[in-house]
C-alpha cells in the first residue's frame, strides 16, 4: 500500500494563515489516531518490510560517513537559548544552522578542549554536528522542533545515559560563552551559539536498511533512508516534512509543488493513503475517501491542537 505521508512542524504560534485546502482535507478525513513518536508512525507506513531501524543521528551520520568507531552517537543542533526569570527557553528561531566554517571550527576546539572525555564533535558533509561517545548511553531525547518556543526543563534528556548528557550539555553552555565562533557571528550580525541539543541517539549503524521511498524536506532520517530521493515517484511512498509555517508564502509553493500533487494521486488511484500528522495527531484520507459534507471547515490550528 503506498502512502505520502506529511508531518507539518511549524504549527505557526505567531503568524496563524488559513490554509484552506489543507483545512479541507482535514474536514475530510477519518478521525484522528494518537501517535507517540511521528517518525516511527511514517516508517510502519513507507516502510513495512524493514527490520530494524538505526537512530536518527545513527542514520543520518552512516549516510554521510559510513561506518564509525565509538558506542553512541547524537546529533547536536546548534541552539541559541533565551534565560528567563527562572527558567530557559528555546525560542521559536532558537535552531540555527551553521556555515561551513562554523561547523568546522567549534567541531575542532570541542575535540581540542574534550581530547581526552571520550567524546568528539564531527561536522557532517551538510554542516550539521554529531557527538559520539565511547561509551554507550541509553537516553530518551527530544526532537529540537518539539522543543521550539517552550521552556527547556522538561525535555531534556532523561534514562540511565542522561547525567553524562546533561553534563556535557551545561558544559558546552559554558565553553561557548564568548567562543571566537561566537565574536565572529556577533559582528557580521549573526545569532550567537549558546547550546548544543544532543538528541536522536543510539549505537552507530553498520549499514542502512533498503526503503523504496523518497523524501522532501530536511528530516535526518527520512533524508539518509531515502537515500537522496527527494521527488515523489508516482505510487511510490513516501514522507514530507514541513517545515514552512502554514499559510505562508513558503507553505503555498511547497502545497503547490507536493501536496496538490498527492491528492491528484489520491483521487487517481495511484496511491492508497494521505496522512497529515503534526504534533501528536494524525488524519488520514484513503483511496475512496468520504467527503462528509456535513463536517464544516475549522482553521487548521484548531483541528491539530
Amino acid at each position: 500500500m503506498s502512502t505520502h505521508y506529511y508531518r507539518f512542524t511549524r504549527l505557526g504560534a505567531v503568524h496563524r494563515e488559513r490554509a484552506p485546502l489543507l483545512e479541507g482535507l482535514l474536514a475530510r478525513a477519518h478521525q484522528p489516531r494518537e501517535i507517540a513518536d511521528w517518525r516511527a508512525d511514517a516508517l510502519r507506513l513507507v516502510a513495512p518490510e524493514a527490520a530494524a531501524i538505526p537512530s536518527v543521528a545513527a542514520a543520518a551520520l552512516f549516510a554521510e560517513q559510513g561506518p564509525l568507531q565509538g558506542a553512541s552517537v547524537f546529533i547536536a543542533a546548534a541552539v541559541h537559548y533565551i534565560a528567563e526569570m527562572s527558567t530557559v527557553r528555546l525560542p521559536a528561531d532558537g535552531i540555527l544552522h551553521l556555515g561551513r566554517s562554523d561547523a568546522d571550527a567549534l567541531a575542532a576546539d570541542f575535540n581540542r578542549v574534550w581530547e581526552d572525555a571520550g567524546v568528539r564533535l564531527l561536522a557532517g558533509r551538510f554542516t550539521d554536528l554529531y557527538c559520539v561517545f565511547d561509551q554507550a548511553l541509553n537516553a530518551a531525547t527530544h526532537d529540537p522542533e518539539d522543543v521550539r518556543d517552550r521552556q527547556i526543563d522538561g525535555y531534556l534528556p532523561i534514562g540511565s545515559g542522561s547525567p553524562r548528557l546533561r553534563r556535557l550539555m551545561s558544559e558546552v553552555e559554558m565553553w561557548l560563552f564568548e567562543h571566537p565562533v561566537n565574536r565572529n557571528r556577533t559582528a557580521h550580525s549573526a545569532v550567537a551559539v549558546n547550546g548544543l541539543w544532543l538528541w536522536g541517539g543510539g549505537p552507530p549503524a553498520a549499514s542502512l536498511p533498503v526503503v523504496d521511498a523518497w523524501s522532501v524536506g530536511d528530516d535526518p532520517l527520512f533524508k539518509a533512508l531515502a537515500g537522496g530521493a527527494e521527488l515523489p515517484r508516482t505510487a511510490a511512498s513516501g514522507v514530507v516534512v514541513v517545515a514552512a509555517e502554514l499559510g505562508t508564502a513558503e507553505w503555498r509553493e511547497l502545497e503547490s509543488r507536493c501536496l496538490r500533487g498527492s491528492l491528484a494521486d489520491l483521487r487517481s488511484g495511484r496511491i492508497d493513503r494521505l496522512d497529515l500528522s503534526a504534533g501528536h495527531l494524525r488524519f488520514s484520507l484513503r483511496g475512496r475517501w468520504n467527503w462528509r459534507p456535513w463536517r464544516r471547515r475549522r482553521p487548521w490550528w484548531e483541528c491539530f491542537g
